[in-house]
């Protein structure tokens, strides 16, 4: 049967699908458009199958505050291919799921994909669809939020990484401290906000393996210059290279990003931050 541009640009801007695509289920449908959803739907949920084993490590991340900037959200939106993730329509549809997810502040990334997208389809459905259309496994990969006083958000690398940062006050100086100390999450991937933030079992963990190092490495030092030596190490590795506080602040390598902040807001404390990147 003949189906007219306008009902094929419409049910396209309610499943994202391609024209041809469109066309194709009203078709099949007869015109009728919700079996012409569920067509474009089983479509793109076959292609998810046949692909579920398929790596999706490459894609974009969004991160994204409020109006208000005490809310973020950030999402990791996976595909396949590279080629895929620089893709206009797959870089906006990651968007309007971060829009969604910010309007929404889902606490899971089920419960992102369980939101309405529109009136036909929910966030998961829309991504099925894009599969559908794009012919590769699409998918909402990680998801996470924060919620403060203040959040700022910081995107890096074109999509690769997205960072939010979460500071106990809130004030226009703060903001631009905020958006500061995001870029060195992006940058220099510590692992805790401070000392007292790291876990004991990982300290021990890295304690361990560096005694039996250096015990190799230096078989005849007594056991206590051993101990202080790795005590020397663990100070650097954790807590000089991976605490945001005590990191070198990268826009001045005179100070560390702790100072920084005092330098802001004496009373300031950054609560916690999340990087996510496409791994």
């Amino acid at each position: 049967m003949k189906v007219s541009a306008k009902d094929i640009k419409k049910l396209r801007d309610q499943t994202g699908a391609g024209m041809m695509d469109c066309k194709k289920a009203l078709q099949e449908a007869e015109g009728d458009f919700a079996n012409a959803v569920q067509i474009l739907r089983k479509k793109g949920q076959k292609i998810m199958g046949k692909r579920a084993d398929r790596n999706a490590t490459e894609g974009v991340v969004v991160a994204i505050t409020n109006a208000e900037g005490n809310k973020g959200v950030v999402v990791n939106l996976s595909a396949e291919t590279d080629f895929v993730s620089k893709n206009a329509d797959f870089i906006s549809l990651a968007k309007e799921i971060a829009d969604i997810a910010i309007r929404e502040f889902p606490a899971t990334k089920d419960e992102l994909n369980a939101l309405s997208f529109n009136d036909k389809l929910t966030v998961g459905e829309r991504t099925v669809g894009m599969a559908g259309v794009i012919g590769e496994k699409i998918e909402i990969k990680k998801y996470d939020r924060l919620e403060a006083a203040q959040v700022a958000a910081y995107i890096h690398m074109g999509y690769k990484v997205g960072v939010l940062l979460s500071i106990d006050k809130a004030s226009e100086d703060l903001t631009a401290a905020g958006k500061n100390m995001a870029m060195q999450v992006a940058a220099l991937s510590p692992i805790a906000v401070d000392k007292e933030d790291i876990p004991a079992d990982a300290v021990e963990k890295e304690r361990v393996l560096q005694l039996e190092m250096t015990r190799t490495a230096m078989p005849d030092k007594p056991e206590k210059m051993i101990q202080n030596i790795v005590n020397g190490k663990l100070n650097k590795l954790f807590f000089k290279e991976k605490t945001l506080m005590n990191q070198q602040y990268v826009k001045d390598s005179k100070s560390t990003v702790k100072e920084y902040l005092k330098s802001v807001d004496k009373e300031a404390k950054v609560l916690g931050f999340v990087r996510m990147d496409l791994a």
